[in-house]
């Protein structure tokens, strides 16, 4: 569904990716993790077709990202950090902002497709709130029903859990979770959060100084050797053992 072939991507002088090479196959959940600066974002942007990259191909459902983004961006959505609602809009407008955009419906279908897209992230009877009256968790959900609206086949999340409490965190994984088995949508999940991304990636990719140094299974990531990821794995144990505490 996602394939990335010898990306590359530099800021002037700086290169921030260097030959990044992956696959995520139909239905996958795919974790990424890096070291601070490895370049996760950077590397979501491009596959995303909001930045252009130096060099290399990228497909999405067979789609080249580069030669045709706004045909690519059709078959993703995007969840930003932050969830980055339209603080003048309310949940409706939020949600449907991209469907008025790319799809002509009627206002009967428009609120039939409102119904089931914030039932399924479980914000029923939030239509007219504005994101100032939501919680942290309730405006991420809203970013997500944003993203489902227009029935993507890849979702691609840029740290869907930053800033969230356990539980809320805890809710937004299985939210993840339940929308692969629900609609079989292929998500692509940029994280800091080691345990989040056991619970919901089938594979784990760790970027490091702009190149992919680990690719397999969350199990098989906390016994890896390097030394960024013995931190990322020593600095997250040490947490949820402060947390027990």
């Amino acid at each position: 569904m996602i394939e990335v072939r010898g990306l590359s991507h530099s800021f002037g002088p700086k290169e921030v990716l260097r030959n990044i090479n992956l696959h995520v196959a139909p239905g996958e959940v795919l974790g990424v993790m890096g070291s601070s600066g490895g370049g996760k974002t950077t590397m979501l942007r491009c596959i995303s077709g909001l930045i252009t990259p130096t060099s290399g191909q990228i497909t999405v459902d067979e789609v080249d990202v580069k030669a045709e983004p706004e045909k690519a961006r059709l078959r993703m959505g995007m969840v930003f950090q932050g969830a980055a609602l339209f603080d003048y809009l309310n949940v409706e407008q939020n949600v449907l902002f991209g469907v008025r955009r790319h799809l002509s419906l009627s206002k009967t279908e428009e609120q039939s497709l409102l119904k089931d897209t914030l039932s399924r992230v479980n914000l029923q009877g939030t239509e007219d709130l504005l994101p100032s009256e939501l919680s942290g968790g309730m405006r991420k959900r809203v970013g997500i029903a944003r993203a489902i609206a227009l029935n993507p086949k890849v979702l691609l999340y840029d740290e869907p859990t930053t800033g969230l409490d356990p539980i809320t965190t805890y809710q937004i994984d299985e939210l993840i979770a339940e929308l692969r088995k629900t609609l079989g949508i292929t998500s692509l999940v940029v994280s800091h959060d080691l345990l989040s991304v056991q619970r919901t990636a089938d594979r784990v990719a760790f970027l490091h100084q702009g190149e992919v140094v680990f690719l397999g299974t969350p199990e098989d990531f906390l016994v890896e050797s390097h030394p960024a990821i013995t931190e990322v794995v020593e600095k997250s144990q040490a947490k949820s053992l402060s947390t027990l505490q």
